[in-house]
């Protein structure tokens, strides 16, 4: 398993990433990857979740950018004190990669603002992180 976690104004968002052997077959250069994220509203305001932008980088260095309003269907409101987890997926093409991005939030009255999801890893056990050269 891997993990990230940031804070931004009051609102922590952590992940837990893992693979999916399951949903997963290398021999067609398939891998998927299931990630948990928790976001606990930490500070004084409540907050909605309106959107979310994943930046997703493969082994390849290929990046995908995926937008797309809420997260797994839905805008949670969030009061101080309060979380929401949820979990969700992602394909990759090779063995390992990273995801990064950040939720648009709006507190109220009406002011958008944005919260980092600090980068992490998407990994099939047992493979390298890191390109490698021999020498």
């Amino acid at each position: 398993m891997f993990s990230s976690e940031a804070v931004t104004r009051g609102i922590r968002v952590s992940v837990l990433s893992e693979y999916a052997p399951d949903r997963s077959n290398p021999a067609r250069n398939e891998w998927f990857f299931l990630y948990t994220i928790t976001i606990a509203n930490e500070g004084t305001e409540t907050v909605q979740l309106i959107s979310r932008h994943w930046v997703i980088t493969d082994a390849r260095g290929h990046v995908e950018e995926v937008k797309g309003p809420g997260v797994v269907g839905q805008q949670p409101i969030l009061a101080p004190g309060q979380s929401f987890t949820y979990t969700s997926g992602c394909p990759l093409s090779t063995p390992y990669g990273t995801m990064q991005g950040n939720y648009q939030m709006v507190a109220q009255p009406g002011e958008f603002f944005d919260v980092k999801i600090a980068s992490f890893s998407l990994g099939e056990p047992f493979t390298l992180s890191e390109p490698y050269t021999v020498h």
